[in-house]
């Protein structure tokens, strides 16, 4: 394995990590709230938790697509800049 590889394998986990954290933030906050007002009412439809969680990660999906896109066409754009110096 290259060394030069190595970078850019830390830098894919970090960026999957932070692409993935608006969509796994809205489902959080939006699942505790539906799971304190379903043990507050003791209703225990299990469709009222998750359409709403879904609509919030949609949503956040919506509203943070441009960052998320900004970030990946950046990070594919350094990996096509390094691959003159990888390969043989």
């Amino acid at each position: 394995m290259s060394p030069a590889l190595l970078p850019i394998a830390r830098e894919a986990l970090l960026l999957a990590l932070l692409v993935s954290a608006p969509a796994l933030g809205a489902a959080l906050l939006v699942g505790l709230l539906t799971g304190v007002a379903q043990a507050a009412t003791q209703i225990s439809e299990p469709s009222l938790g998750v359409v709403p969680r879904l609509a919030a990660v949609l949503g956040a999906l919506v509203v943070a697509a441009p960052w998320i896109g900004g970030r990946l066409a950046r990070f594919a754009a350094d990996c096509l800049a390094l691959v003159p110096g990888i390969a043989p």
